[in-house]
């Protein structure tokens, strides 16, 4: 998914696209490349690409500029979207740094935005931004004039712009100029990046007119504009990275196989999917809330230290991957990772983006991730509001069971276990529920049973188990991991054999949790020994209960006995508790992990370890972070950013009738490490404090301690993330598959 995904936003991304298609080849690159080499002359460096004319005619160039200044009306967001689609084909040219520039001279107030948007709008002008301050010193007349002097570098795309929009430090703090480039001297420097220059651009006591001196501008205003639009071109080199990488790793062949096969490279590129999806996503949301408050800022800076990082990531991890070729000076990787290292370079240290972050944080400020409805959720919203206040009337387990009965703990599933709801529903009735303060039911692991009986199960075992467990009355554990058939789980070894009546089970479980008090298990077991070993399995319903079930706590490194190990003696089960048909467990079993995965990568987990626990635990340190604890600080805090804003996204796009895609798989990814991350920053900030015993009745040192022991488990149940990054690689990136043993 690119950084845009609604219908309209994929509309414009495709006609980009087509346009790309068309006008810039493979070799206006290479043309561009040739012009800012050392033997070019100055009017190379100088000179607007061939096909600037033609994209003028699109209108993209003033897409977030308003109407009456030769714009669209829209906003930075597809603004955004046509930086990404332009940045994957590494198309040369001013365009970034025109509307960068337009941008800029929108925030200001006075005659410069009518003066000169209309031409930065159409195409007739170009600009340019100077990034970095300090090179410029002015001194404001009485008249209102600013004389400034000095020089700006490096400017991105200075030797082609008509207007430079630039910094100038004052005796009353910094202020912004628009200056057309005959007032100034520019120079092209030597440029890391070979398909678009940098100048130096030198003002030799110039007197600026108050029209072209841009009130309103500030620094943090420009921050936050860099941040959008740089970000989104390193959202689209680290899109191009991600996808060349893997197309190779499809075709290369080596040892006999493709390199795709081999999980050293499969991890390494679903890793780059997993840092350009972190990317897109934070671009996204700054982009939608650009100018809003003090939440943009933070949004802006989440995106800042993130997206240019992902993009040199992906860049070098892409030459790794190509090998050789990708280190040669004829393949286009190299290119990449420069724009890569120069929009990081542009943008400034990471450490000063990882520092804001942390100071939005630790100020209290924070970005709640809204849905914007449809204007046909209202009617949905009063007919569903009614029947929830009709529920809260309720108290207790009657309360749970009203619940249950409208549908509402699990909305999706098919009535009447759930309501048919579309997501917009969903949302609603979440939304509802919070409203009225209507709890669902704590199902545990009932909430993975549900579905898989609801799916395959027999309308008898729906209406004997679905009711009681949708209520939260009736509890589960899960018995599917085995000693020898962990991850690879098809492995199992406990054997089902026929006996009259049903099936006698027997083998051992282990890491198994609620089975000291659970009443019923769902189970896997091999019926059919000889048949390959996802084709002779069944699912079961166990009652824990029955003779010849024995529970064995398993003390974890907590010291708590969460999980248990359950050993099967002979069990008896009825043919009446086979979910699905005999030898067709694994189909089943696939629904049970699937909604397993997604439920264990909705929250920090057990163990409590999330940022607003970090954010508290800081508040009563007693003292201010270091700046390498501030720089650890930022990267939990943008990480759960990028986690919640990939959520938003995929509940956009499944209201919109889409599937999630890669943010879905993506999210679970980051979120089964992110409690762990969490963590660690906690027990850092701790020092010599950490030393206490894991016992959350020790205060935040013991809290943490346990955190830290508890989390490690995050990245294994549910699928380790080595499985879930194989689940990346080959469902997402289409890289083989792992063969199978002995093949």
């Amino acid at each position: 998914m690119a950084i845009g995904f609604s219908e309209e936003h994929q509309a414009l991304r495709d006609s980009v696209s087509g346009w790309l298609e068309r006008h810039v080849p493979a070799e206006a690159v290479r043309a561009a490349v040739a012009a800012g080499s050392a033997e070019a002359g100055p009017e190379d460096a100088t000179a607007r690409p061939a096909f600037w004319n033609s994209l003028a005619g699109q209108g993209l160039l003033g897409l977030h500029l308003p109407e009456k200044y030769g714009g669209s009306g829209y906003g930075l967001l597809e603004t955004a979207i046509v930086v990404e689609a332009l940045a994957e084909r590494l198309t040369p040219g001013p365009y970034l740094p025109t509307v960068l520039a337009s941008a800029a001279i929108w925030a200001a107030t006075g005659k410069a935005p009518a003066e000169l948007l209309p031409g930065l709008a159409g195409g007739g002008l170009t600009g340019a931004v100077a990034l970095s301050g300090g090179g410029l010193t002015g001194t404001r007349n009485d008249d209102g004039t600013l004389t400034i002097d000095g020089r700006a570098e490096p400017v991105a795309g200075g030797a082609q712009a008509d207007v430079l929009v630039l910094p100038v430090r004052t005796e009353q703090g910094e202020e912004w100029v628009a200056l057309p480039r005959e007032s100034v001297t520019v120079t092209p420097l030597p440029a890391l990046d070979l398909t678009r220059g940098v100048a130096m651009v030198a003002v030799p006591s110039l007197v600026v007119p108050a029209e072209r001196v841009l009130d309103g501008l500030t620094r943090a205003r420009m921050d936050d504009l860099a941040a959008i639009l740089l970000g989104a071109e390193a959202a689209g080199v680290a899109a191009w990275c991600v996808s060349a990488a893997a197309g190779h790793a499809r075709t290369r062949e080596q040892f006999g196989r493709p390199i795709g096969q081999f999980q050293a490279v499969k991890h390494k590129i679903a890793r780059m999917l997993v840092a350009l999806e972190q990317a897109r996503a934070t671009v996204w949301d700054a982009a939608r809330s650009a100018g809003q408050s003090d939440e943009a800022a933070f949004a802006a800076a989440v995106a800042g230290v993130t997206a240019p990082d992902a993009a040199v990531r992906c860049a070098a991890d892409a030459i790794q991957t190509f090998g050789g070729i990708g280190y040669t000076y004829d393949h286009e990787a190299h290119l990449y990772y420069r724009r890569a290292l120069t929009l990081r370079a542009l943008l400034g240290p990471s450490a000063g983006w990882a520092s804001a972050v942390a100071g939005h944080a630790l100020g209290g400020v924070s970005r709640s991730m809204r849905i914007d409805l449809p204007s046909g959720a209202e009617p949905v919203r009063a007919r569903l509001r009614e029947e929830v206040a009709e529920v809260a009337r309720l108290s207790g387990a009657a309360q749970r069971r009203a619940v249950a009965a409208a549908g509402f703990v699990m909305p999706h599933l098919p009535r009447p276990w759930g309501r048919a709801a579309s997501p917009l529903e969903q949302v609603l009735i979440a939304q509802e529920l919070r409203a009225a303060k209507v709890r669902t039911p704590h199902m545990l692991i009932g909430a993975w049973v549900v579905p898989s009986i609801a799916t395959y199960g027999t309308p008898e075992q729906q209406e004997r188990f679905l009711p009681r467990t949708l209520s939260g009355e009736l509890a589960w554990c899960q018995l599917f991991s085995e000693p020898g058939a962990g991850s690879d789980l098809a492995s199992l070894a406990t054997r089902a054999e026929r006996a009259p009546g049903g099936w006698r089970l027997t083998g051992q479980k282990v890491w198994t949790s609620f089975a000291k008090t659970a009443e019923w298990a769902i189970c896997l077991a091999r019926t059919s020994p000889d048949k390959p070993k996802r084709e002779g399995i069944t699912y079961f319903l166990v009652d824990m209960k029955s003779p010849g079930v024995t529970v064995s706590p398993l003390t974890e490194m907590t010291g708590e006995a969460l999980f248990n190990a359950v050993y099967l003696d002979g069990v008896f089960v009825p043919d009446d508790q086979v979910v699905g048909a005999v030898d067709n467990g694994w189909r089943v079993a696939r629904n049970t992990l699937s909604n397993e995965r997604v439920l264990l990568s909705s929250g920090p987990g057990r163990s409590g370890a999330a940022v607003p626990d970090l954010l508290g635990l800081v508040g009563r340190l007693g003292r201010e972070p270091s700046p390498a604890e501030r720089a650890e600080i930022a990267a939990v805090v943008g990480e759960a950013h990028a986690i919640e804003a990939l959520a938003l996204r995929v509940t956009l796009k499944q209201l919109a009738g889409g599937e999630p895609g890669a943010e879905a798989s993506v999210r679970k990814v980051l979120s089964t490490a992110h409690a762990q991350r969490v963590a660690e920053c906690a027990v850092t900030l701790l020092g010599t404090a950490a030393v206490t015993a894991a016992d959350a009745k020790l205060g935040d040192a013991g809290y943490w301690t346990r955190a830290i022991l508890a989390t490690r488990a995050m990245t294994i149940y549910g699928g380790t993330t080595e499985v879930q990054l194989n689940i990346i690689a080959e469902r997402m990136l289409g890289l083989p598959r792992d063969p199978e043993p002995g093949g």
